[in-house]
């Protein structure tokens, strides 16, 4: 496969070994503010935003959505690096854009005046950007772009639509809530609910309860991070996992929790909300990142100023 048009090795950061390390790729847009400099490239073209962006590389891009959480994983790669300064399995970060390397260059400037540890940026002409994430080992990519996130999925690669909003930064350690059905697990018990309702449904999980649930979009990402959660004792982790479900404990908790038994996955905290709004609880939370498929419970997070990723 060839090579992205153009990628920039950071000299300044250590490179990983992609071959151990959990690389989560990121596009411009995800992890900077670029909505003034979007619309312009849509309302005057390339070659306008171009212009800007050589105009203004030495004036730092704000944060963007997906900002506090990778700032978040650098701390969990500190924190592995001190207890064992030989580790491997470490975070990768890597920028996916479609700019110019000659536009790009705001983009690096960004990245070093906030201390983020990026070790590539891939700039890329196609409209596809995403054929070259499996070649750098991602598995995890975020995007603005909802056409980027469809064609990972379809490529096998743990992905979620990140949408622009004004993001307080948590504190460390990093916080990653996962919901259920569709997320972390497959869509089946959705669908026995749209098709036959909330008492088929517990059925259906009753009859299943010794089965685990099937995979879900994001379960290989999730598996990762708990690979990397276990390096620690439970009280010094710098990686904290949440489940806010809209099951309800009692009769469809226990296949859920079976499940995650089953895949050796380690939860810190697993809610099962019953189908009531999830904000109030992300708020007590404050996760760096709240990956979800339904609008309505992005939205309600968004509410509370909890960064959101949608699993289309």
């Amino acid at each position: 496969m060839a090579e992205p048009e153009s990628t920039v090795i950071n000299t300044n950061v250590k490179q990983k070994d992609p071959s151990t390390a959990l690389v989560i790729a990121v596009t411009t847009r995800a992890i900077f503010s670029l909505e003034e400099e979007h619309k312009l490239y849509l309302e005057k073209g390339k070659e306008e935003y171009t212009r800007h962006q050589q105009a203004n590389q030495d004036k730092p891009l704000p944060p963007g959505t997906a900002f506090a959480f990778i700032q978040a994983v650098q701390y969990v790669n500190k924190k592995i690096l001190e207890s064992n300064p030989a580790e491997r399995e470490l975070f990768d970060i890597l920028v996916l854009s479609n700019n110019s390397p000659e536009s790009g260059v705001r983009i690096i400037n960004s990245a070093k005046h906030y201390g983020l540890e990026i070790s590539k940026f891939c700039f890329v002409s196609d409209e596809d950007s995403t054929q070259y994430l499996k070649s750098h080992g991602v598995k995890l990519f975020l995007s603005a772009d909802r056409t980027d996130v469809c064609n990972a999925l379809r490529r096998g690669v743990s992905a979620a639509l990140v949408f622009q909003q004004e993001v307080q930064a948590p504190s460390t350690p990093l916080r990653v809530v996962f919901d259920g059905d569709a997320v972390l697990f497959s869509s089946e018990t959705d669908q026995i609910f749209q098709e036959q309702g909330l008492e088929g449904a517990v059925q259906y999980e009753r009859a299943m309860e010794a089965i685990p649930i099937g995979e879900g979009p994001l379960k290989a990402f999730a598996m990762h991070l708990g690979k990397m959660r276990k390096k620690f004792g439970q009280e010094k982790s710098p990686i904290r996992t949440y489940l806010v479900t809209a099951r309800s404990g009692r009769d469809m908790g226990i296949r859920a929790i079976k499940t995650l038994r089953e895949w050796g996955l380690p939860i810190d905290e697993a809610f099962f909300m019953d189908g009531a709004p999830k904000g109030p609880i992300l708020a007590q939370i404050q996760p760096h990142i709240f990956f979800d498929d339904g609008l309505h419970n992005i939205q309600g997070a968004q509410n509370v100023g909890v960064p959101s990723a949608w699993v289309p």
